[in-house]
């Protein structure tokens, strides 16, 4: 059976705190007044811090200054490596001793040890620090002091130093970056200089390359003829170009003689005018007798209309035009006859020019095979006049930065460290707030836990089961009731408020602390409760225990409920052997009794054994409390909801104390359970009501 759930007592744990409030407050001034000594103490430490921009630069007077320089971006990789050199050793031993730093006792404090140090040396118990360098002690603290960081989203990087001196807080990160941009600058020195010493021979070597290829060129060309009459052809190339475009021209030229004579020949055997050929126009002579030819048809049009066809005058004229006429068709045949000599000269020519062509085209094929060979020779001697060329440029530009000045370092400063005016560490007020807060936690927390592990802090959880708030529950509340009938009295009105009229009207507390206060002032031995409501009433009386035991008494508490609240809430395990075993004589009353889980108090559980027959042996009860009174400071006996004469036959009028653990009956209903105690004998009954106080009552009333 699983253990039933317990809640956490909040106002029982801020109450706690409460009346332990001299210790926690004495406890928190302390520390806080010891976070005060020891902040005095310390040595202030000074802070300050330089920034680095990251950057390339070039030189104000460079090679290629007309030329836009290029873009170089710096990675995250870029900007860590230079973090990783600002911090490397051989920049910081260089600052170290620029700034004389082992002479500081602040950097090397194991040269001045102390007694106690120098007797645990002594001892074996700890490694003599002189036997480390200095410069490697000093590198040791410059570390700790030292914070080289990269700043997130940018190209900055800063660089923060911590002393007791707040002049050389500022001095050492300047002094760092002064170092490193040098070292920077003369790494491009360094560079640049062997550049400059690697490029000199091998420019001189390539000079001799360049002359050997180029003369290599030249006389190849003097070989093969491929001399050149400009700077890309060669004379065969030139000749076959010259050569193509005099034989286009020539097939051109007897191509238009050849189709103007043509054209004359057509016009002439089709008796056609030949004026349209520009040939017969441009002739002088055509043009003179055209000229003579149109005189005589105008005088012989004038003296048609006076003279008759036979006139003398008449025939005359027409032998004259027809003279002219024929003079015009000789001439217009000579110049057919010069087209056709022009087409015949022009073929004669194309014929010589396309041998000429075919010759060349011959050698030219020759000439290919020469050029390819040419051709290599060029390239390799090109390339060898490039590269020559551009070492040159590499060595001017390297000789143009032979300073220090001229290379400046891919980094800027941004800020400069100054120094301090007041101390980062330590900062005396949130130390001291600091360590009075933490001390008030720990100390309430200290608290808390011993009323935690003690069970005063703990009552059963609000879904626990209240059988005895049914009338089933009640008839079975507790064993002592199933055995005894009940004697309880019968209270009118008048006498119940007669009877409250009897209860202390005192403002006292019935809280399950007041109760385990009033016991254990009182060195009450036996403690028996009852709890008409059932379980919740059980549970607070396993607080009350708890809280006993946490006060530093023993105490046992003995489970004669019939529902076994408390042994669930105490025992491991509901099946342990408890009062009903004991009672029928199966176990010893060492075997029935077993520890709390919760606190270091002991339980007597309810058993095992048949309930009915453990009754009949119940007048051994109060034997077996008197037995456990020898060795515990209380005995508990917790009855459930048992009534006033049940309690009579287990307990005794004139010893002990009768505690009836009541959370929410009103004020006539524990008027009435009083009287009924007062009637058998209880004049003296304690209240306990867990959780909430019952203003009208007092801790401690009785019943008339």
């Amino acid at each position: 059976m699983t253990q039933p759930d317990v809640d956490i007592d909040l106002g029982r744990l801020v109450k706690a705190i409460w009346e332990k409030k001299a210790l926690v407050a004495g406890l928190t001034a302390a520390a806080a007044g010891l976070a005060f000594l020891v902040t005095g103490m310390l040595n202030p430490l000074y802070k300050s811090e330089t920034r680095l921009l990251i950057e390339t630069r070039e030189p104000v007077y460079s090679s290629d200054q007309n030329q836009s320089a290029p873009d170089t971006t710096f990675d995250d990789r870029a900007v860590t490596s230079q973090v990783e050199i600002l911090r490397s050793t051989d920049l910081i031993k260089q600052v170290a001793r620029n700034l004389d730093l082992s002479s500081r006792v602040e950097f090397d404090p194991a040269a001045n040890p102390s007694a106690i140090g120098n007797v645990l040396i002594m001892l074996g118990l700890k490694k003599n620090p002189l036997d480390v360098p200095a410069e490697e002690r000093v590198l040791k603290e410059f570390y700790k002091k030292l914070d080289v960081y990269a700043v997130p989203e940018s190209r900055v990087i800063g660089i923060e130093f911590s002393s007791e001196d707040e002049a050389l807080a500022a001095a050492v990160p300047n002094a760092l970056v002064d170092v490193y941009l040098a070292s920077q600058s003369g790494a491009k020195l360094e560079n640049n200089t062997d550049a400059s010493a690697w490029l000199e021979p091998e420019i001189a070597k390539l000079r001799d390359k360049v002359r050997e290829s180029e003369s290599k060129v030249a006389e190849y060309r003097a070989q093969t003829g491929l001399l050149l009459v400009n700077q890309q052809d060669t004379i065969a190339a030139k000749q076959l170009s010259d050569i193509s475009t005099e034989l286009s021209r020539v097939r051109a030229e007897r191509a238009d003689s050849e189709a103007r004579a043509q054209s004359v020949r057509n016009a002439l055997d089709n008796g056609q005018a030949v004026d349209a050929v520009s040939n017969v126009l441009d002739s002088p002579v055509i043009q003179r007798l055209r000229e003579s030819e149109g005189n005589i048809r105008a005088q012989l049009a004038d003296v048609s209309t006076t003279l008759l066809d036979a006139h003398p005058r008449m025939k005359g004229l027409r032998a004259q035009l027809a003279d002219v006429e024929r003079q015009i068709t000789n001439e217009i045949r000579k110049v057919l006859s010069s087209l056709e000599s022009n087409a015949r000269v022009a073929r004669i020519r194309e014929q010589e020019l396309t041998a000429q062509l075919n010759e060349l085209k011959a050698g030219s094929a020759r000439e290919g095979e020469e050029a390819v060979e040419l051709r290599s020779l060029e390239r390799e001697a090109a390339a060898q006049r490039d590269l020559l060329e551009t070492y040159l440029g590499r060595y001017r530009e390297a000789a143009s930065r032979t300073q220090p000045k001229a290379l400046p370092a891919d980094a800027r400063v941004i800020s400069r460290a100054v120094p301090a005016s007041e101390a980062y560490f330590p900062k005396t007020g949130p130390i001291i707030i600091v360590s009075a807060l933490a001390a008030f936690l720990l100390s309430s927390i200290g608290v808390m836990l011993g009323e935690l592990f003690s069970g005063r802090a703990l009552r059963p959880s609000s879904s626990l089961t209240r059988e005895a708030a049914s009338g089933e529950g009640v008839s079975e509340a507790s064993m002592t009731a199933a055995a005894v009938p009940s004697g309880g009295v019968a209270v009118p009105v008048e006498q119940s408020s007669q009877a409250l009229g009897l209860i202390s009207n005192d403002a006292d507390d019935f809280s399950v602390e007041s109760v385990a206060e009033q016991l254990v002032t009182d060195m009450t031995s036996v403690a028996v409760c009852v709890s008409p409501e059932g379980d919740e009433g059980s549970a607070a009386a396993v607080m009350l225990v708890r809280t006993i035991t946490g006060d530093g008494l023993k105490t046992v508490l003995i489970d004669l409920t019939g529902s076994a609240c408390p042994t669930e809430l105490m025992a491991e395990s509901v099946r342990l052997p408890g009062l009903t075993d004991l009672m029928c004589g199966e176990i010893s009353i060492s075997d029935s009794i077993h520890p709390d889980r919760l606190s270091s108090a002991h339980i007597i559980p309810r058993g095992n054994a048949n309930a009915r027959r453990a009754m009949r042996a119940i007048d051994r009860l109060p034997m077996i409390i008197d037995a456990l009174t020898e060795a515990y400071d209380l005995v508990v006996v917790e009855c459930g909801a048992a009534d006033a004469a049940s309690i009579a036959r287990i307990a005794r009028a004139e010893r002990g104390e009768i505690i009836l653990s009541i959370l929410r009956s009103d004020e006539a209903e524990i008027a009435e359970l009083l009287i009924e105690f007062n009637a058998e004998g209880f004049e003296d009954v304690l209240l306990m009501t867990p959780g909430q106080p019952v203003s009208p009552l007092g801790s401690r009333s009785s019943a008339a």
